[in-house]
């Protein structure tokens, strides 16, 4: 016997489908992962992004170490002690609760922005819960980042530059992924517009830092992050490390090889990434826009020898707007694909996974990344050849 009658199931999904449970559930993930990481005590990024903004204050390195405070060191923009100065004034506890928040409502924000029925916008999102928790338990920015990414998004469709360039500006100088606003420009209306607003952000907000301390230190602080990132990369590309989940990875892991540089990979995946922009007559519809960002958020990630577990986010929201925007007529291979993509990319860092699969293989590998790389290219292909005017969502 069914537990559920026809009409109880299509009440049930009507309700999941809405977008105050959304929100809701959004919610719910990020006080119980922020509470759980509190009560056990694993709450080191948090500690890093509190003393972002203590050591600001104080005036010393942002990107030494402080083994005395907490493990590894910040690798964020020093614009980011601005941003967590709200959170790093309030006890631990209630802090950490208030930035988990804050990052899903950005999301949640970000999701609920895009040119698509609300019922897909659920769905993106539902799909996605489980790899906001898996970012949230290590209190990634990755979250609220992946929301402003969306924003710059649609706020380039609907004309309003200035705010996207504002979104775009503040991820980059926070993570530089942000900086893959910009590919939206080609759908700017007013493009002038759109640069101006970015060029005076880009020279105002950097300063703002010095609202906290001074000038000098500022200046020597975007020094000190670039150096820091250079010298994180490095790290990155060892095998036994937990970043580098991205196609470069996979490759080095396979052939034992961490000596294999990045550069042929980039080159070759930014030609793939660039030609879809060749098809000019498609700029008008819309799924093909949708399908540039989901293009936009997994090359983001799987293109990033950065990339670890909870930047995963990112990319998964990415494959959750190809899945939803594909039309009422996709090929079987196509669900297959996806379902794929949340066995192994989502659902792979969880006790839901094999262990022993996970611990000799998937990690070792880099295997989350593959179903993004699959799709990825698949997305390439479909933005080369499909005529979106066919396309609804």
């Amino acid at each position: 016997m069914f537990l559920f009658s026809n009409k109880q199931c299509k009440k049930l999904l009507h309700v999941a489908l809405n977008k105050r449970f959304v929100f809701i559930l959004f919610i719910l993930i990020a006080v119980a992962t922020a509470w759980k990481q509190y009560v056990h005590g694993t709450y080191n990024n948090y500690l890093i992004f509190k003393y972002v903004f203590e050591h600001s204050l104080r005036g010393v390195d942002l990107y030494a170490e402080y083994p005395d405070e907490y493990f590894d060191s910040n690798h964020y923009g020093p614009i980011f002690a601005l941003i967590v100065a709200p959170f790093a004034l309030l006890p631990n506890a209630i802090g950490m609760v208030l930035w988990n928040i804050v990052n899903v409502i950005v999301l949640w924000l970000g999701i609920y922005s895009l040119p698509l029925h609300d019922k897909n916008k659920a769905l993106v999102a539902l799909t996605c819960s489980h790899e906001i928790l898996t970012s949230l338990l290590s209190f990634q920015f990755n979250v609220g980042l992946t929301g402003l990414i969306l924003l710059s998004f649609s706020w380039i469709e609907k004309q309003q530059e200035f705010k996207s360039a504002l979104m775009i500006v503040v991820g980059t100088l926070v993570k530089l992924y942000g900086i893959v606003g910009l590919a939206f420009f080609f759908f700017c209306k007013n493009k002038v517009r759109f640069i101006v607003s970015g060029l005076f952000l880009l020279l105002v907000l950097p300063l703002t830092s010095a609202l906290i301390t001074d000038m000098k230190y500022t200046v020597f602080a975007y020094q000190d992050w670039y150096h820091s990132l250079v010298f994180k990369n490095s790290q990155n590309v060892t095998l036994g490390s937990m970043q580098d989940i991205s196609l470069m990875g996979i490759v080095r892991r396979i052939s034992r090889n961490p000596t294999l540089p990045n550069t042929p990979f980039l080159l070759g995946g930014l030609i793939l990434f660039v030609l879809p922009y060749l098809r000019v007559q498609q700029y008008k519809f819309k799924a093909f826009k949708l399908m540039l960002l989901s293009s936009v958020l997994i090359f983001t990630v799987i293109f990033s020898s950065g990339s670890e577990s909870p930047t995963y986010i990112i990319a998964m929201i990415g494959v959750a707007l190809w899945f939803f925007i594909q039309p009422s007529s996709r090929k079987a291979w196509v669900p297959s694909l996806f379902v794929f993509a949340l066995l192994l990319t989502s659902f792979s860092p969880s006790d839901l996974f094999p262990r022993y699969l996970r611990e000799n293989y998937i990690i070792p590998y880099s295997l989350k990344a593959l179903p993004c790389v699959l799709i990825w290219f698949v997305i390439t292909y479909q933005m080369m050849t499909v005529n979106f005017e066919d396309y609804s969502d």
